[in-house]
């Protein structure tokens, strides 16, 4: 390709990849759908289980459907032992999003069918992934801290089910609720890094084992995932709110990123944000600890005073889960628990009408280069 022929963009931005019906994201007007639906709307009245038929099937399930995806779901919560045994070999101070990626990875051992890509071998895959992903992530939180495993409970839901297993207690009804408008909130963002190359991998019909493996490899990395542990790191680095003025007066002086502030693509509020800043006022009312959401909401304002910026998804999701007790480095595998809805979706979409992503590079190397032999160079 000529470089008057050039068309390549930086980092993708603005190209358009791939047709989809799973979810849009309107950055100008901070609006996110799902399936036509607006995430308001599903997080008003909707739970994780009737996001995750919505994605999957383009529509809402009615009393039946949602009754036996539920089932499906819960009937597979368990974890083989043998992957247990593999994480139980794992050095403890393993990042947790490593024990995710390849503990998923080592599912498809014991899924004979999980190699299928037609629509009922992918489903089924699918349901076992959505149901395993929390599954993993609380498991290993209890291994590396020498905690006898906690059991899933097949009458609980992902959300409830998930803080179950880590704390070995069931959380209230309001803690559980928010937890599954967390994973509504974040359930998809249309062709995102970890979405990108799920659609990429199965797009050669590698299995879904194959291709989620790859997307929890993508959101694994620091300019996708981990946005919300570093926020809540620099809220501790702070420490209170009359420290709050200097630190981000210093960082803009410094050109440093205020970490949850700001997207890619949402041009005014992140809608996700909306529902996360009443989650994290309701668990500082609940816990009786008020200065990590009065510190956000510092932030908050003087980042839109100074530079017009809003908050995204990731900056009040880090106090909510601060003080529902969850450790930092779980934040980002928690993303995946909620996303793999999402990924699973697209790997379905893209096997129901595949073709092989093969794009362009545009070469900017030397040509006409001539071999030279060792001895003479």
């Amino acid at each position: 390709m000529s470089t008057a022929e050039s068309t390549a963009a930086a980092g993708l931005r603005g190209v358009v990849a791939a047709q989809s019906a799973i979810g849009d994201v309107d950055g100008v007007n901070g609006v996110l759908i799902y399936q036509g639906y607006d995430i308001h709307d599903l997080a008003e009245n909707s739970t994780f289980e009737e996001v995750i038929f919505l994605l999957w099937n383009g529509r809402l399930p009615n009393g039946d459907e949602l009754a036996d995806l539920t089932s499906r779901i819960r009937a597979n919560y368990a974890v083989p032992a043998e992957v247990i045994e593999l994480m139980k070999q794992f050095p403890k101070d393993a990042d947790p999003m490593d024990v995710l990626r390849t503990s998923v990875s080592s599912l498809d051992f014991y899924d004979r069918a999980g190699h299928g890509t037609d629509r009922e071998n992918a489903t089924q895959a699918a349901i076992k992934l959505t149901a395993q992903i929390g599954t993993i992530a609380a498991a290993w939180d209890r291994i590396r801290n020498g905690k006898e495993i906690v059991a899933p409970d097949p009458s609980l839901s992902i959300a409830e089910n998930f803080l179950y297993m880590l704390r070995g207690e069931r959380p209230d009804a309001e803690e559980a609720r928010m937890f599954d408008i967390a994973l509504i909130l974040h359930a998809d963002h249309e062709l995102n890094a970890s979405t990108f190359t799920t659609r990429v991998v199965a797009g050669t019909l590698a299995d879904m084992y194959g291709a989620v493996t790859a997307g929890i490899a993508a959101l694994a990395g620091p300019l996708h995932g981990g946005a919300n542990t570093n926020v809540m790191k620099m809220l501790l680095e702070i420490g209170s709110i009359d420290k709050v003025d200097e630190f981000v007066e210093s960082a803009l002086a410094e050109k440093k990123k205020i970490m949850g502030i700001g997207h890619a693509v949402y041009k005014t509020e992140d809608p996700r944000a909306t529902w996360l800043r009443k989650f994290s006022k309701t668990m500082s009312d609940k816990a009786g600890e008020q200065k990590w959401y009065e510190m956000s909401q510092r932030i908050e304002q003087l980042m839109h005073e100074k530079k017009g910026m809003f908050p995204n998804v990731d900056f009040y999701s880090a106090s909510t889960y601060y003080l529902m007790g969850i450790p930092l480095d779980l934040y980002t595998p928690i993303f995946a628990v909620s996303r793999i809805s999402g990924w699973t979706g697209h790997i379905l979409e893209q096997y129901d009408n595949n073709k092989l992503i093969r794009p362009r590079a545009e070469y900017i190397g030397e040509r006409g280069l001539k071999y030279v032999p060792v001895a003479e160079r």
